[in-house]
């Protein structure tokens, strides 16, 4: 798959490394003068050096587009200096990882891309990204999280051979920084290792310098400009860091998952209802500030699925087109639900015969969670041949994803007849993914808009 990957420091250079290893094709956005202190493992490195080496891959600076393509052509990594990710229009990826490492969220959107990742505290899964890789070191590094977001930043660095703050390296003024020491050098506690705006600074401890930012970067009074490891193995200098790759771990895993649903689902919104019990058109009324309908519209179109929304309002189908979904007409809801399921379903698989499972939603549920269809997605996928939904303990609810193996039967629904009948028909299959209780709540009559 084509991945973007926002940032090209150490930790982006070990995610980088996992998806270069597992075959995908890798272009790396970064900032005209990147600040990264472990700087011998970082792709960041060619856009001042024009190449970079980590290991057994080579990142290469490329000035545009053509040039992007033909070094990942190549099978390398490309990286370009595109602050704003600006890229993302022509290259179309698959993925985008934002690996910016900036503690919050410069920018990164869920519908940015087909999937997107975030790392690190900033990032909330289901709102501006469908899942969240956790950063901090401890039991919990590189941990996938698909509902919530990544530990806070406590401000304190992780504990390397038994120190955290001593460790680090930083500015005493603003201005130009002028090494005095090199990367694996060996230094002692209150030897002078730089120079920063015509400032001395002193290492806080003894060890080997395991990063230092490249000389004449400017920097800022405090900010991070190198790195004292205690372990004092030359070797960690040049190499990937176990954290780098275990979050690069978490990443190939949310990845795989992804690439594993590709091109084989699609989502069906259900939204033909005359409205009866509302008094009139319910999907138009205001709630949080947006039409009801588009609650459901804007969470479906938070993942890489074609979307296939079956009305009879021209008013709101316009509105669906507009936003890249696929309109299907039913000028009939007066013949039960089952109409828009076998319409929705019909224009899915005609659309792509190999589909391999299709999620329903209604379109009067505003509470439910991105994250929590996110859930449903992913369990559907582990478990092949099931049926699975939202529901709060045993009661189901919507949406609902079928498997391809039930297709046949929801084609042959009738009436008010929905999927619940075919549910009682094969309870074994059925997976339920716990939601609150507050999500599975619709919107019927007026007084449930309150």
């Amino acid at each position: 798959m084509k991945i973007l990957i926002k940032g090209a420091g150490d930790l982006a250079t070990g995610i980088a490394s996992r998806l270069y290893g597992a075959g995908h094709r890798i272009l790396m956005t970064e900032i005209p003068e990147p600040l990264t202190v472990r700087r011998t493992v970082a792709l960041s490195r060619a856009v001042y050096e024009g190449s970079a080496r980590v290991e057994d891959m080579n990142g290469i600076l490329a000035e545009d587009r053509y040039g992007a393509e033909k070094i990942m052509d190549a099978g390398d990594v490309a990286v370009m200096v595109d602050p704003g990710a600006g890229c993302r229009e022509w290259f179309c990826p698959d993925v985008i990882v934002d690996a910016i490492i900036a503690k919050r969220n410069t920018g990164t959107r869920i519908t940015d891309a087909p999937f997107v990742i975030g790392t690190g505290p900033g990032f909330t899964a289901g709102i501006d990204c469908n899942c969240v890789v956790e950063t901090k070191r401890g039991h919990t590094l590189g941990n996938i999280i698909w509902k919530g977001s990544a530990i806070p930043n406590t401000g304190v660095p992780g504990n390397v051979g038994g120190y955290t703050i001593e460790r680090l390296i930083r500015a005493s003024g603003d201005g130009r920084i002028e090494p005095e020491v090199q990367i694996g050098d060996s230094v002692e506690m209150g030897q002078l290792v730089a120079v920063t705006g015509g400032n001395p600074v002193y290492a806080q401890m003894s060890g080997i310098v395991r990063g230092m930012l490249q000389e004449g970067a400017r920097v800022k009074n405090g900010l991070k400009i190198g790195d004292i490891d205690a372990r004092a193995e030359i070797s960690h200098c040049y190499t990937i860091s176990d954290k780098a790759r275990a979050i690069g771990g978490g990443v190939l895993e949310a990845v795989t998952g992804y690439e594993r649903m590709k091109g084989r689902y699609a989502s069906v919104i259900l939204a033909a209802g005359a409205g009866t019990r509302f008094g009139g058109d319910k999907l138009s009324a205001p709630v949080r500030n947006k039409p009801l309908y588009l609650h459901t519209v804007e969470r479906m179109q938070s993942f890489g699925f074609p979307v296939f929304f079956v009305t009879g309002n021209e008013e709101i189908a316009r509105e669906v087109r507009k936003r890249g979904l696929y309109q299907v007409r039913n000028t009939e809801p007066e013949k039960g639900i089952s109409r828009s399921l076998r319409l929705g379903l019909k224009k899915a698989l005609d659309d792509n015969p190999d589909l391999e499972g299709v999620l329903f939603s209604v379109c009067d549920q505003p509470c439910m969670e991105t994250s929590t269809v996110q859930r449903i997605f992913n369990t559907a996928s582990r478990h092949p041949g099931s049926i699975v939904c939202a529901g709060s303990g045993a009661r189901t609810g919507n949406p609902v994803f079928w498997d391809r193996r039930f297709f046949g039967e929801l084609m042959e629904l009738s009436g008010d007849e929905g999927g619940r009948q075919v549910i009682k028909r094969h309870r074994e299959k059925l997976r339920i993914v716990q939601a609150d209780p507050e999500e599975l709540k619709d919107i019927d009559r007026r007084e449930d808009l309150s």
